[in-house]
């Protein structure tokens, strides 16, 4: 099976699995899903969307982030991971988009990355989701599921894997594809304990540690 036999059975499975696959963090503004993305390193979505529901409702527009004290930010997000650095990421955020972009998020994706904490992955993660610009946003599941189903080396980095899914993958199925690696990674295929035995790509898994 050659990799666009593969990809094609993948996708398939996926679309079984995950007819609806979206993102799950919870926004109504789009400064608010930068912020969520931000926040989202290293943790998980529900983390995430526990602080957030808080944070900007506390604090509902941009003018009211800027001027809240860092502190009061840091104890509002204090549950999650890095908090610290996240909360001054936070200030910065609504600060460069206040003053360098009048309260609007950019669609540009190196204007993007001008905001702190905004790497690679989150400014493709914007852009597909506000912008609906096709783009494939590798995180650690994407990362994960992409090596273990055989579309990337082992120790292909995300860069490299993202290069590799945009030659694999369908450009209309980028964001959508995007999400159902996400969900099966963070649902199926884990990092610890996956889901083999349930799992109908078993055969052509990689992982050498997969239960069977």
């Amino acid at each position: 099976m050659n990799k666009q036999e593969r990809i094609k059975l993948i996708l398939q499975y996926f679309e079984e699995l995950f007819p609806h696959a979206g993102c799950e963090l919870i926004y109504q503004k789009d400064y608010e899903l930068v912020i969520a993305v931000m926040l989202s390193a290293q943790t998980t979505d529900e983390s995430v969307n526990r602080v957030t529901e808080k944070l900007f409702f506390d604090y509902p527009t941009l003018v009211a982030l800027d001027a809240a004290p860092l502190s009061e930010i840091e104890n509002a997000i204090r549950t999650i991971g890095l908090f610290r650095n996240k909360a001054k990421n936070i200030k910065g955020i609504t600060k460069k988009l206040l003053e360098n972009f009048s309260g609007v998020v950019p669609a540009d994706k190196n204007q993007l990355m001008t905001l702190p904490g905004v790497g690679n992955k989150s400014a493709n993660v914007i852009r597909a989701e506000i912008f609906h610009i096709p783009e494939i946003p590798v995180d650690t599941h994407v990362h994960r599921v992409s090596k273990r189903l055989n579309l990337v080396k082992m120790d292909d980095d995300v860069f490299v894997t993202e290069k590799k899914l945009r030659g694999l993958i369908p450009k209309d199925l980028y964001i959508k594809s995007h999400h159902q690696f996400i969900h099966f990674g963070r649902y199926f295929c884990k990092a610890r304990a996956p889901q083999c035995t349930q799992c109908h790509l078993r055969s052509i898994c990689k992982e050498p540690n997969k239960n069977l």
